[in-house]
């Protein structure tokens, strides 16, 4: 069995990255986002590539972060690390934000579950491909916090305030066929047909000239002010990451409890 986290893969013209954590429906945790921040980094300094395809091995693209990291943040920042939230934020934030700046055209292949900080990836990557019947969602709110590594301020970029807000607010899952209906999806397919049609489209952009592909996503991508919404993401969670609620919010996620909101 390969124990790297991410497999990263140069096939011809297309890099490919793939989470590798299927035991555990590829849940992100400080690792593998070590690991994934590298393999980006490689995808944009090897010569010749014309699209990254992203991908999760086994039966989910991502249940999102792995809770248990919730647990181990004192262990990694110190006692206090709660008022060290900006610093925490800006470090993962750092890394899709590097992924979405990549003057590569990146590509998405969603199946299973892509929840969470898994939809955040998503998110910042250029085009999304799903197949049929795959969940996706920011169930955030549900634990007392807001999507903070992009989520809010992607997903508003992609849908408008309000649609953004229903789904932040709420914390629902939806499904392939709505997500593609709300424009967060390019297109939904067979499972089976992702690699296949993902190919296909690279192969498309490969005929266009690459330096320009690479300034038009920079031209479109900086046509909103990303940087000013990670900078909000970041000081909301800061505040929250401090609140009863938030405590109460993961206590009752790893219990599998309805929590009790006290608003404080």
């Amino acid at each position: 069995m390969n124990d790297e986290l991410v497999i990263s893969t140069r096939r011809e013209d297309i890099f490919e990255i793939v989470l590798n954590r299927p035991q555990k429906r590829n849940a992100l945790n400080p690792a593998m986002l070590t690991q994934f921040d590298a393999a980006v980094a490689r995808a944009g300094s090897t010569p010749g590539i014309r699209a990254v395809l992203i991908r999760g091995a086994g039966p989910a693209f991502s249940a999102g972060i792995d809770v248990t990291t919730l647990l181990t943040l004192a262990e990694r920042y110190g006692p206090h690390w709660q008022t060290r939230m900006r610093r925490i934020t800006d470090e993962i934030q750092g890394i899709f934000t590097r992924l979405e700046r990549l003057e590569l055209p990146t590509i998405a292949l969603i199946h299973g579950y892509c929840l969470g900080l898994a939809m955040e990836l998503a998110l910042a990557c250029d085009i999304r491909f799903a197949a049929a019947g795959t969940r996706l969602g920011l169930p955030e709110t549900r634990l007392g916090i807001i999507p903070d590594v992009g989520g809010t301020t992607r997903l508003t970029r992609l849908v408008g305030p309000g649609r953004a807000k229903e789904l932040i607010f709420t914390g629902r899952q939806m499904d392939a066929a709505a997500a593609e209906a709300w424009g967060i999806l390019n297109a939904v397919m067979p499972e089976e047909d992702l690699l296949t049609r993902a190919e296909a489209l690279a192969a498309e952009i490969s005929q266009a000239a690459p330096l320009a592909v690479g300034m038009a996503k920079r031209v479109i991508d900086g046509l909103s002010d990303i940087d000013r919404g990670l900078q909000l993401e970041a000081w909301a969670q800061s505040e929250l990451m401090k609140t009863d609620d938030f405590l109460e919010g993961a206590q009752s996620f790893m219990m599998k409890k309805s929590p009790e909101w006290k608003g404080k």
